[in-house]
């Protein structure tokens, strides 16, 4: 089965074309005109394709709410409901939208599926997901710990149990990209994470704060009298690495410091300080540690970042062999001989784990 893989950015459709056994047959990236894509677009890219049409459709939803815990077909109501669930992620879930609605303009009769980027942390126990907050708050909106980048945590969660020939007990995944989260696995199930009912939460990010201080929002709200829209945006676009280091390109952030730029090693050393506490808080949650992965954009490519974070745990048995991590290409293994946890680096494949969604739903 040709399975199409989309995936709507903020400012581009991702396309991908999956035959069985996870061969990529075609790929396109479109790009996003004012905030919609253009199905005429869309059209003609599968035109240019030769390797035939689609028989099925996955799409990277980033919000599944408290209703889709899981993979969903879509209809018109499931459409609706996705729409309802705007509100929770403003800047994720209309890019989600537009895709869906480009796409089955141009292959109405062909089965679509909604793959939810929370959908790997919905079972969170309680004490994971749920905020210190009012009752009536929790109850009314639904305010909870959502997580997010759950295809990835799903799909590095089943690919090192892979390698390992087993699922980990005692796993905590790493997605260290431009977006960033962990995610504590006991026994292949999502059991805490970083980001929480937005993905502002948790570790500093390449635009994105991480967590901070609600008073101080609270405060630069009431006394600097920033408005929420700026504020939403700055804590969204210009925090987190840029807004430490003048750039959000982790490249740039360790060749800065390697060069004695100040800016560039306060950045770095915040990012690793708090990559180290809540990698510690994940091993917490499961009562210690077995397997430890590094995944995304700078999970794979970083071996600065990897060996640095290893270090920063190795009082929990993780040690990473240097050569190891400095050649790391692909899916490999890091550990070093005798260290009492095993380290991988794993590339990041949402689109393998939409795949596998889409046949799990349709059923071939």
């Amino acid at each position: 089965m040709r399975i199409l893989v989309v995936n709507a950015g903020s400012s581009s459709l991702k396309l991908s074309l999956l035959a069985d056994g996870d061969q990529l047959l075609a790929s396109s990236e479109l790009t996003a005109h004012g905030g919609e894509f253009d199905a005429q677009e869309v059209e003609r890219e599968f035109a240019r394709w030769d390797a035939g049409r689609p028989e099925a459709v996955g799409h990277r939803v980033v919000h599944g709410g408290s209703e889709f815990t899981g993979p969903v077909r879509l209809d018109p109501a499931v459409r609706a409901k996705l729409d309802a669930l705007t509100d929770l992620a403003p800047l994720h879930q209309p890019k989600s939208l537009a895709g869906i609605d480009a796409v089955s303009k141009v292959l109405p009769d062909v089965p679509a599926v909604a793959c939810f980027d929370t959908a790997f942390h919905a079972r969170m126990p309680a004490a994971a997901s749920t905020y210190a907050l009012p009752l009536e708050w929790r109850q009314r909106w639904d305010v909870r710990r959502y997580g997010f980048h759950g295809l990835s945590h799903a799909y590095a969660t089943r690919r090192v149990g892979q390698l390992l020939g087993r699922t980990p007990a005692r796993l905590v995944v790493c997605h260290l990209g431009s977006g960033a989260s962990l995610a504590a696995v006991r026994d292949g199930r999502s059991v805490d994470t970083t980001m929480g009912f937005t993905p502002l939460e948790g570790l500093v990010m390449g635009t994105r704060s991480g967590t901070v201080d609600p008073g101080l929002v609270l405060w630069l709200t009431e006394h600097a009298r920033i408005a929420p829209s700026e504020l939403s945006a700055r804590l969204e676009h210009d925090s987190g690495l840029k807004g430490l280091a003048g750039t959000s390109d982790m490249r740039q952030v360790l060749s800065g410091a390697d060069a004695g730029q100040e800016r560039a090693r306060l950045a770095l050393d915040v990012y690793l300080h708090r990559l180290g506490g809540l990698a510690g808080s994940m091993a917490a949650a499961l009562g210690g540690l077995d397997t430890l992965v590094f995944t995304g954009g700078v999970g794979e490519n970083a071996p600065a970042i990897r060996g640095s974070a290893a270090a920063g745990l190795g009082f929990l048995g993780v040690r990473v062999d240097p050569a190891r991590n400095a050649e790391a290409d692909g899916d490999t293994d890091i550990t070093d001989p005798g260290a009492a946890v095993r380290t991988f680096v794993i590339a990041a494949r949402e689109d393998l784990e939409i795949a596998r969604q889409v046949r799990e739903i349709l059923g071939r």
